[in-house]
């Protein structure tokens, strides 16, 4: 059953004319980050509490395994590619589930825990790329917008209820939350299995359009990972995670200090209630507004939010909060659209190497951003970190304007040539 045929409503997608595996597949893009955030954001307290692990210790845990779940998507984007997406999504499952029973497994021997916890990330980093690409396939420019803000209004949701459902369980019964969230993973994994193969059309010669443009007569050639890389969306993506991840990684000390961990998660559901609901009915005019426009606009929010938080009032988490938000609403889809527009490679491959630049943007706000948070620390104002951190919003985006493509490279690629390309 073809995605392209589901209609968009004023609304964005609606379910109800969606194809069954669509529907399992936006259904599942809610319980899988639901599964995985009654479980990771926890994690700190967790290792720390429960498990002993000096506070040193859990920081090198996490940042590792969040550098492995973002940049190892490029990874999965090139094994869709190989053995195809519905296959790739089983085995990313079955790695990720394999993580929690180690996570279980862990509460008798907790050395078990980091290579659980690192096996879960690589689960996600393999699984994103084909699931992004599997939502949009056979789909028109023009609705891949509504489709992939579908799957991250999906995703955003899980990611908001997961905390909720889980928080009064993660000290006083892990075991039990360990096993809920393996037995939800291996009912996902399993309805995963009985999605239909994504099929590759004939062309009129008899070849396969859908052949992967590395491969000639039928025989695999060797294509890198980054080879075909869509430059600008690249840089633009990774600048917009490291900016943003100063809001991911130090609100939370920031807010609790200021107000209370009760108020620090009201901001946080704000902000996820804001992606689920205007993503998805702005995704067709973040389509149309053009590549710099975007770019400008949201960097420009987000600079405007680091500076309101400056501030350190309730009010101002809530307006600075919602401002990046806006921001990221913006970047993230626009990038990837852009990404999509300009690379020859398959769809998968394109995601994958989008992740890639996430996860070394996240990975450098965790270094850079922490060595400033701490300065601000030792000097009793931190306020000042949200002012450097906006500045940054505002000097580093003209530097995207230097990225230049190599002749023939990073050019638009029409919806016919995608196809032919492999998407």
């Amino acid at each position: 059953m073809s995605a392209g045929r589901a209609t968009a409503t004023p609304l964005g997608i609606s379910l109800l004319r969606l194809s069954g595996p669509l529907r399992f597949l936006l259904v599942s893009s809610f319980l899988i980050p639901l599964g995985s955030f009654m479980v990771l954001p926890f994690m700190s307290v967790f290792l720390h509490e429960r498990l002993g692990m000096g506070l040193g210790a859990v920081g090198l845990v996490l940042a590792v395994a969040s550098l492995v779940q973002f940049s190892g998507g490029v990874v999965g984007g090139a094994l869709a590619d190989r053995i195809g997406l519905r296959r790739t999504m089983v085995w990313a499952l079955t790695v990720r589930t394999a993580g929690f029973v180690g996570l279980l497994l862990a509460l008798r021997w907790p050395p078990l825990v980091v290579g659980a916890l690192i096996l879960t990330c690589c689960g996600a980093a393999l699984y994103l790329p084909a699931n992004k690409a599997y939502l949009v396939r056979g789909v028109d420019d023009e609705r891949r917008p509504m489709f992939l803000s579908a799957g991250n209004a999906a995703l955003n949701a899980g990611m908001a209820v997961g905390p909720l459902i889980a928080g009064p369980f993660v000290l006083s019964s892990p075991g039990w939350l360990f096993l809920a969230t393996t037995a939800l993973f291996l009912g996902v994994t399993a309805g995963h299995a009985l999605l239909p193969t994504e099929r590759t059309p004939v062309g009129p010669a008899g070849g396969a359009v859908g052949a992967d443009p590395g491969k000639a007569d039928g025989l695999p050639v060797s294509r890198g990972l980054l080879s075909g890389v869509a430059p600008l969306p690249f840089a633009a993506n990774l600048l917009a995670f490291y900016l943003y991840f100063h809001f991911q990684h130090y609100l939370a000390v920031f807010a609790v200090e200021r107000a209370s961990s009760e108020f620090y998660s009201l901001v946080l559901l704000t902000c996820f209630v804001l992606v689920i609901v205007v993503q998805p009915l702005a995704s067709g005019r973040i389509r149309r507004m053009p590549y710099r426009r975007a770019l400008v606009g949201g960097f420009l929010a987000l600079a405007a939010g680091m500076a309101v938080l400056s501030a350190g009032t309730r009010t101002a988490l809530l307006l600075g909060g919602a401002l990046i938000t806006f921001g990221d609403i913006v970047l993230f889809l626009k990038n990837d659209l852009e990404a999509l527009r300009r690379s020859p490679r398959s769809d998968a491959v394109v995601f994958g190497q989008q992740r890639l630049a996430a996860g070394l943007g996240a990975c450098a706000s965790g270094i850079l951003g922490g060595q400033l948070y701490g300065l601000g620390l030792d000097a009793g104002e931190t306020g000042w970190f949200w002012l450097a951190a906006a500045a940054q919003c505002l000097l580093l985006p003209p530097l995207l304007l230097a990225v230049r493509t190599a002749p023939g490279a990073g050019k638009p690629i029409d919806s016919t040539t995608r196809r032919k390309a492999g998407s």
